[in-house]
């Protein structure tokens, strides 16, 4: 009985944890939240990714009279991989173009993360595009690893 409860614990408290983490891609960057997007930016341009949008979060809560550390958000996408996606399954589209959040935390560091593609896939029970994922998936890795790249 004892081992039942410690599963069943296991599952209600560890398993969304991990399935979090599964959700999202974060890694540290010694740049600053501006910094770090811009160089995001630049290296996307020069690779022909299309920018939609820049989201500076922390000047939305400096407006609305509260404190926020830097936060910034780049909307952007690649209608080469994405428009695959969204003919085998058009409700994808709510999850496209894609996203990228950097933020500093509490302590100063600063992070950025986006949305693993593999969770995209099994959000939308898109099966039958494993190519464009593990290719969305490559240069997500590839350009965010750039972005935060030390100088």
């Amino acid at each position: 009985m004892r081992s039942i409860l410690v599963v069943a614990f296991s599952l209600l408290f560890f398993a969304p944890v991990a399935m979090a983490e599964k959700l999202l891609v974060v890694k540290q960057s010694p740049h600053s939240v501006a910094k770090t997007l811009d160089r995001l930016t630049a290296v996307m341009q020069k690779k022909g990714l299309t920018i939609f949008a820049r989201v500076d979060h922390a000047a939305g809560a400096k407006k609305a009279g509260m404190d926020m550390k830097p936060t910034e958000l780049l909307i952007f996408g690649n209608p080469k991989m994405g428009t695959p996606l969204m003919l085998a399954k058009r409700e994808i589209g709510v999850d496209l173009p894609l996203k990228a959040l950097a933020w500093q935390d509490d302590a100063g560091k600063v992070w950025l993360g986006y949305t693993n593609p593999a969770a995209l896939k099994a959000r939308h029970g898109v099966s039958d595009r494993d190519p464009v994922f593990k290719k969305m998936t490559g240069a997500l890795n590839k350009l965010t690893n750039f972005a935060i790249k030390a100088e």
